[in-house]
């Protein structure tokens, strides 16, 4: 919660009106989680069992990584839709390409991170410079690297690395280790955007580019360095998957379209920019994962998770849009002179 304190009136003298409370719209994902994980239970017996968790942690850290990457476009307003081919492209980094090139495991990775990074300045060079639409070019892009996917993998998934794959199913004191790069990140992530220059500068071109651009800030460079970011989150999560699923599906992706956005709105982050948050992103995309766990325990079929989060999103849009006060059944009461 944020105070708003007092400011003077007109005549210079402090208004006597009480400090108003303002709800941190970062607050809400965390409570939603702590209920979903309260009634887990009684909506699908067995949901919070030890192996029910140890099944669903690692994709909800995969989501929480992919969610960052998209947070950051959408901290400056924008849309990010090539997330599906970015992580598919990413897979195959790491299945096909060491084969393919005869080159080691690492250099693969540091080749996808580089294309993935290299994707987003490219769609940032578009969207910025050329203003196109980032839905059209983002859009376009995720056609393209689809495109690449089938091209070099010829439609057929390739086996990771055992040495990775152990790694990516791997566990320290009983915390998934993809779990643990998750967290690892959503703190950097976090902390850069609080305590360093960098971060502080980056937030403010997605309050106000105009603002920011009379301060001096070089807002196109931070604006394509944001979809620069997010590709390169793409990227790992889609590695990071790849190595988990052992033999994924060329297409493994496609399911983090639209949850890594629902993972963003649903954490408190704006559709406009300016307000963003990596930590409820990240508390966000535990809750859809485990969400979608419990639609799938109770029988329902995949058709259903997928309309669960349509739904989720739908509903967190429509709550950022409706006052406080309107939610609460208060009316705004008029202030004596």
């Amino acid at each position: 919660m944020t105070i708003d304190v007092q400011q003077p009136d007109r005549t210079g003298k402090l208004s006597s009106r009480r400090p108003r409370l303002r709800p941190n719209p970062f607050t809400t994902v965390w409570i939603m989680t702590a209920a979903l994980f309260m009634i887990s239970p009684l909506l699908a017996p067995g949901s919070l069992s030890g192996s029910a968790l140890a099944s669903m942690l690692p994709f909800a850290a995969i989501l929480m990584i992919a969610a960052l990457g998209q947070s950051l476009v959408i901290a400056h307003g924008g849309i990010d839709l090539s997330v599906s081919g970015a992580v598919a492209l990413a897979a195959v980094f790491v299945t096909k390409v060491p084969e393919m090139l005869g080159v080691s495991l690492p250099v693969a990775a540091l080749l996808g991170l580089l294309v993935g990074a290299g994707a987003g300045v490219l769609i940032g060079f578009v969207v910025v410079h050329v203003r196109i639409a980032a839905f059209v070019a983002t859009l376009a892009m995720n056609s393209i690297l689809i495109g690449v996917v089938l091209a070099v993998s010829k439609g057929f998934p390739g086996s990771a690395n055992p040495n990775f794959s152990s790694f990516s199913v791997g566990s320290v004191l009983g915390i998934p280790n993809l779990l643990l790069v998750a967290l690892a990140l959503t703190l950097l992530v976090q902390w850069m955007r609080r305590r360093t220059v960098v971060g502080r500068r980056f937030m403010a071109v997605g309050a106000s580019v105009e603002a920011a651009r009379l301060v001096g800030i070089r807002t196109r460079l931070y604006q394509v360095g944001a979809y620069a970011a997010a590709g390169v989150l793409y990227s790992l999560a889609g590695m990071l998957l790849a190595g988990y699923l052992r033999t994924p599906d060329i297409l493994l992706g496609n399911s983090y379209q639209l949850s890594s956005i629902a993972a963003v709105v649903l954490g408190g982050s704006l559709l406009a920019g300016g307000i963003s948050n990596a930590l409820a992103t990240a508390v966000a995309a535990l809750f859809l994962t485990q969400l979608n766990q419990v639609v799938l325990a109770a029988g329902a079929p995949t058709s259903m998770q997928l309309l669960v989060q349509a739904v989720v999103l739908a509903l967190a849009v429509s709550l950022h849009r409706i006052p406080v006060t309107a939610l609460l059944g208060l009316r705004k009461r008029p202030q004596r002179r």
